[in-house]
């Protein structure tokens, strides 16, 4: 399943690679696609919605529909 995130805070390199980390220990199978420039986070992964963005959230980073 496809979701699509807006994520604030995201200013560097490091908080990309902080994203993606945090949906790939959730779940190994993701494919994670981040447009830093627009604070979008697009996920590809059977995992629900909800834990997504509360993995992101737990990096610290502000996150929305």
């Amino acid at each position: 399943m496809n979701n699509t995130f807006q994520v604030q805070g995201m200013t560097c390199g490091h908080c990309e690679m902080a994203v993606k980390k945090a949906v790939v220990r959730l779940d190994p199978e993701a494919k994670v696609v981040i447009d830093r420039a627009a604070g979008k986070v697009d996920v590809d992964s059977a995992k629900p919605r909800e834990e997504i963005a509360q993995a992101i959230a737990e990096e610290g980073y502000a996150v929305s529909a």
